[in-house]
C-alpha cells in the first residue's frame, strides 16, 4: 500500500538511515544546529539531483512552492538559498562520502549475480578518470591549467550492475597513474585499464597481490618474445605471445612474464595490443573482456548529462565534493530501488519517470507497470441495480 506517501519519500524509505546517523555522528554534523540537519541537508540535494535543479534559487523555488508536502517528504525544516548554501559549505563532505560507500556496499550485494556479459567467477572492474571542468576564477583551488580551473574524478566501476566502487576526487593535475598507489587491490579480481596506467612497478604490485590486469599496451615497448600460441585468426586475433619486458629498467620493475596479445577490432579498423597477467583464459575472452571497459566511459558520460555535477551549488572545495557525493549516493539508490522493485527499465528511463512524479502520491511500481496497477471498481452487493 501507498499510504499516501509521495514518490520521493518512497525512494527515501530505502535509505538505511540508522548507517546515515552514524555517519553525522562520527563527523559531528549536527553539533550546534537548531534546524535544516544533515539529513534534512541530504534530502534537499537528492531532490535537487532527481528533479534537474540548477541553482540554489531553483531548489528553494521549486521546494518553496510545495510547502505544505515537504514534512510528508522527510525535510522538517524550511529551505532557503543562504541555509543550503552554509550547509553545502560548511557540512563536512566526509559525511556523504562514507555514506556512499555504504550505499554501494549494499548495491554491490543486490548486484552480485548479475551477468555483464561475459560469464566469470572473477570479480571485473573498469578504472578511468574523468575531467570536470571549472572556472578558475570561481574554483581557484582547482589548479588545471593557466587559465583552466578542473577536477578529476577517478572511479573503480564493478561491471556487475555498472556499480562505482571506489571514487577518488583530486585537482585535474593529478595524474591517473598514481590513484593505483591508493587502491587497495582485491586478490581474485581483473582489472581493466588504459594506457594512462602503464607504470610496470605498480602493475607489479597488482600482480603480486594476486590481482589480475589488462591494460593497452604503448606502441614504443620493448620485449622479447618467448613464446607463441596457436590461434584462430576468423576471430580477429593476430597474436597470442608470452613476453618478458627487454629494456633493463622496466625489466627490474617487472620481472615477470607477460601475455601479449594483439587483435584486429574490425569495428573501428584498428589493431589493438593487450598486455595481461592472465595465462589461463582464451585470447578471444580477454580481447572481449577489454571491450567492456568502455563501460566506464559510458557512465561517466550518463552521469554528467543525468546528474548536477558540472553546474555547482557552491565554489569552495567542501561544496564541491558534498554535491558529487551525493549525486553519486543518489545514484546508487536510484539502482538500489531498480533492483529491489525488479524493474526492467534502464536507470535513464527510470531517473526521467522519476524526475517529473516526485510529488506525486501513488505507488512507484504504478509508474511503470500500469496496467498491473489499475484499481477495479467491483460491484457493491449493497447497491441497487438500477437497470433490472
Amino acid at each position: 500500500m501507498n499510504q499516501g506517501k509521495t514518490i520521493f519519500a518512497q525512494i527515501m524509505d530505502y535509505l538505511p538511515l540508522k548507517s546515515f546517523h552514524q555517519c553525522v555522528n562520527k563527523y559531528r554534523g549536527n553539533h550546534k544546529i537548531k534546524s535544516f540537519s544533515c539529513l534534512d541537508h541530504f534530502y534537499t540535494m537528492a531532490f535537487a539531483q532527481l528533479t534537474y535543479r540548477e541553482s540554489l534559487r531553483d531548489i528553494e523555488a521549486c521546494l518553496r512552492s510545495q510547502q505544505n508536502k515537504l514534512y510528508h517528504m522527510g525535510i522538517r525544516s524550511n529551505v532557503s538559498r543562504n541555509t543550503l548554501s552554509n550547509a553545502n559549505e560548511r557540512r563536512d563532505w566526509r559525511i556523504y562520502a562514507e555514506y556512499a560507500q555504504i550505499l554501494i556496499h549494499h548495491a554491490r550485494e543486490l548486484y552480485r549475480d548479475d551477468d555483464f556479459g561475459i560469464e566469470l567467477d572473477q570479480t571485473v572492474y573498469a578504472l578511468d578518470s574523468t575531467t570536470i571542468d571549472l572556472c578558475l576564477s570561481m574554483f581557484p583551488w582547482a589548479v588545471f591549467r593557466k587559465r583552466k580551473g578542473a577536477i578529476k574524478l577517478h572511479t573503480l566501476l564493478d561491471l556487475k550492475g555498472n556499480i562505482p566502487t571506489f571514487i577518488r576526487i583530486t585537482d585535474g593535475l593529478y595524474h591517473d597513474v598514481n590513484i593505483l598507489d591508493i587502491l587497495i587491490p582485491e586478490p581474485g579480481s581483473i582489472y581493466l585499464l588504459d594506457r594512462g596506467y602503464t607504470d610496470f612497478a605498480r602493475l607489479s604490485m597488482l600482480n603480486l597481490y594476486g590481482s589480475f590486469f589488462i591494460i593497452r599496451a604503448k606502441s614504443n615497448l620493448n620485449f622479447k618474445r618467448i613464446y607463441s600460441r596457436a590461434i584462430d585468426k576468423s576471430t580477429g586475433l593476430k597474436c597470442d605471445q608470452s613476453i618478458i619486458l627487454s629494456n633493463y629498467y622496466v625489466h627490474k620493475s617487472y620481472p615477470e612474464k607477460l601475455r601479449r596479445i594483439k587483435y584486429f577490432d574490425a569495428k573501428n579498423q584498428r589493431n589493438l595490443v593487450f598486455l595481461s597477467n592472465i595465462f589461463t583464459l582464451p585470447a578471444v575472452t580477454i580481447a572481449d573482456l577489454y571491450k567492456h571497459r568502455w563501460k566506464i566511459e559510458i557512465f561517466f558520460k550518463w552521469i554528467k548529462q543525468n546528474l548536477r555535477i558540472k553546474a555547482f551549488y557552491g565554489t569552495s572545495i567542501n561544496a564541491v565534493k558534498t554535491q558529487i557525493w551525493i549525486s553519486i549516493s543518489t545514484y546508487i539508490l536510484v539502482a538500489i530501488v531498480r533492483k529491489k522493485l525488479k524493474l526492467d527499465l534502464s536507470l535513464y528511463t527510470f531517473l526521467q519517470i522519476l524526475s517529473v512524479n516526485m510529488f506525486d502520491k501513488v505507488h512507484i511500481l504504478q509508474l511503470v507497470r500500469d496496467n498491473e496497477y489499475k484499481k477495479f471498481y467491483g460491484s457493491d452487493p449493497n447497491q441497487l441495480n438500477l437497470f433490472d
